[in-house]
């Protein structure tokens, strides 16, 4: 039968003991980790989120203190109350921080009891996802995992302490907001005092922090909780959190440097690593012709090549016909390859590629004898020392090409240059790349809506220079946007926003909205913005992907407590799921699925 405290307190946490409390009458709590017989003797690892501490029972000693352990076993909760002993030489534990010392018990309760756990919890186990979430209240025992909330923690506390220093205020803003659909889709939330009419749960807080600057407030942030309804993936999350900050009389280089500052702190509090300042730049367009990515992996080369000045009169027809349709033909070098790919590793890139919309994948080997290529026939060995020479191949690499539409080129090669980094084991561990790029079209076409959509978001202000193309040459309009890169990931982005009435109705327009759309969609902000909007920018950094790149986690999964699946349901909670016919009629809305 489980007891009760009974005012009994715990005096220490687990694994905060030491050498020095040798001596000392200590009450600790926690799960059993294990538990270990040995006749007269019962040796218990006890766990908290702090460590592990050893415990001793003898039975020798107290007979009675002993049989009351006679069922605990993993997982059961216990408050342990002893002497903390020195082990002797042989048996101390250079592995756990309390190694030296362990508790002799002279007193226990039985706190809580455990069923057989579904897994083991421990950081060795390998578990099969859906298990692990199903009962994550177990998962999230685990030191690994506990270790990652603990830096989640931390960083969100150095976040605050850095820009609270720097005049920033923290405010929160709305949860339920008016649906400006432009991006990704919103999660609805049904009105039920004003029937037929919905919330949205925001995607940003982007309107609220610009019109926090037309309120005068000068610095804000928030550690914000968005919504996404969008497929996930390892990186995403359909609700996620974001540093979200936003300052006024401000250009891109402050926005910037605030940020370097703040990555520095949080890097040297998390990691006691220095990162140097300032950080790299690259324009987008550099990014893409090098690396095939806006958000470019710089902890290896592989850098892209472009080629197609040299086969656009070739007799392949695939290169030749990808440049006569406005396309390109890029490669890149995969150095020492040719040993340790096989022609079915070959194979496999290939189909990987066509994930990325790739129709196919050309490989030339360079070899002391000459060339081996999927494309033989077509080229010369002269030519095939003319594309080597101009993509940097040596003996015993392997040049693959892709030809395509630019941006079938650019992704598929992109990631291409990942996976194999990812296969030869290129990559370094515990390094830390972090790049700025800069100067981000303003739109892009969609062939699917037949119009240019915005980039980023319909508030970022166009440079200065291209206002005078704004409506003559939408696609080359750079805009004063800014995303900072981590090893491959986005970590975040922002821009100067727009503050001038004129130039935001200019950027309405071109994006084909009516005046009726966008006074139905954003006229609270164009109306604010009449009343003296102060320039201002800011940005957004992810806190789950932060998070999750400092921690070393594999998924985005791991540093979120109780995260979403694949689907986007909760295997713990059973959510999404059907809710009663009353509450449906109070919100008045009605389903169109088929119940079975």
């Amino acid at each position: 039968m489980a007891e009760v405290l009974n005012g009994l307190k715990r005096t220490v946490m687990c694994g905060n003991l030491r050498s020095e409390h040798i001596g000392s009458t200590q009450t600790v709590m926690g799960w059993v980790q294990r538990r270990r017989d040995l006749g007269g003797l019962v040796f218990m690892w006890l766990r908290d989120r702090s460590g592990i501490v050893q415990a001793v029972w003898d039975g020798t000693k107290n007979k009675e203190l002993f049989d009351r352990i006679a069922n605990v076993r993993s997982e059961y909760v216990l408050a342990v109350t002893g002497t903390v002993i020195a082990r002797t030489p042989e048996n101390v534990n250079k592995e756990l921080a309390t190694g030296e010392i362990e508790i002799e018990v002279t007193d226990v309760k039985v706190l809580s009891e455990a069923a057989v756990t579904p897994f083991e919890v421990n950081d060795e186990v390998s578990v099969n996802e859906a298990l692990r979430f199903k009962y994550r209240y177990l998962d999230l025992r685990r030191s690994k995992m506990q270790n990652n909330f603990i830096m989640r923690s931390n960083i969100a506390s150095s976040v605050r302490n850095y820009l609270c220093d720097n005049g920033f205020l923290e405010i929160e803003t709305p949860m339920l907001i008016k649906s400006t659909p432009e991006g990704a889709r919103d999660y609805l939330v049904p009105s039920r005092v004003q029937p037929g009419t919905f919330f949205a749960l925001p995607q940003s807080p982007q309107l609220f922090k610009q019109l926090l600057m037309v309120s005068g407030f000068d610095r804000y942030f928030q550690i914000a909780r968005c919504f996404r309804d969008e497929d996930l993936r390892a990186d995403r999350q359909p609700e996620f959190t974001q540093i979200d900050m936003e300052m006024s009389f401000v250009e891109e280089n402050d926005v910037i440097a605030m940020t370097e500052g703040l990555l520095k702190k949080v890097f040297k509090d998390t990691l006691n690593v220095d990162i140097n300042l300032p950080i790299r730049r690259m324009k987008y367009c550099d990014a893409m012709e090098n690396y095939g990515s806006d958000k470019p992996d710089l902890r290896f080369g592989m850098e892209l090549k472009n080629i197609s000045d040299m086969v656009e009169n070739c007799s392949f027809s695939v290169f030749a016909d990808a440049i006569k349709n406005g396309g390109s033909v890029r490669a890149i070098v995969a150095k020492d390859c040719a040993d340790k790919f096989s022609r079915k590793d070959i194979d496999s890139l290939a189909e990987y590629i066509k994930t990325y919309r790739a129709k196919g994948l050309v490989w030339i080997i360079k070899t002391a004898e000459g060339y081996r290529s999927s494309v033989n026939k077509f080229f010369t060995s002269e030519e095939f020392d003319a594309i080597a020479n101009r993509v940097g191949a040596e003996n015993g690499d392997i040049i693959f090409v892709v030809a395509d539409k630019n941006n079938v080129v650019f992704d598929s090669l992109g990631q291409l240059r990942q996976e194999i980094a990812r296969r030869t084991n290129l990559i370094k561990e515990n390094t830390y790349e972090l790049v700025w790029v800069t100067e981000f079209p303003l739109f892009e076409y969609s062939e699917e809506e037949n119009r240019y959509v915005a980039v980023h978001h319909p508030f970022t202000s166009p440079m200065d220079e291209d206002l005078d193309i704004l409506e003559t040459n939408p696609g080359a309009v750079r805009a004063k946007a800014y995303d900072i890169v981590l090893n491959g990931y986005e970590l975040g982005g922002g821009s100067i926003r727009i503050h001038s009435s004129e130039i935001q109705n200019r950027m309405f327009k071109m994006l084909g909205f009516e005046q009726s759309d966008i006074d139905d969609r954003f006229g609270f902000l164009v109306e604010a913005f009449k009343y003296g909007a102060p320039p201002h920018g800011g940005l957004a950094l992810g806190f789950d992907r932060l998070v999750m790149l400092l921690a070393g986690a594999d998924n985005i999964k791991d540093v979120i407590a109780f995260p979403k699946m694949q689907n986007a349901s909760c295997l713990l909670t059973g959510a999404p799921d059907a809710v009663e016919q009353k509450q449906m009629d109070e919100l008045f809305i009605a389903s169109t699925v088929e119940k079975e």
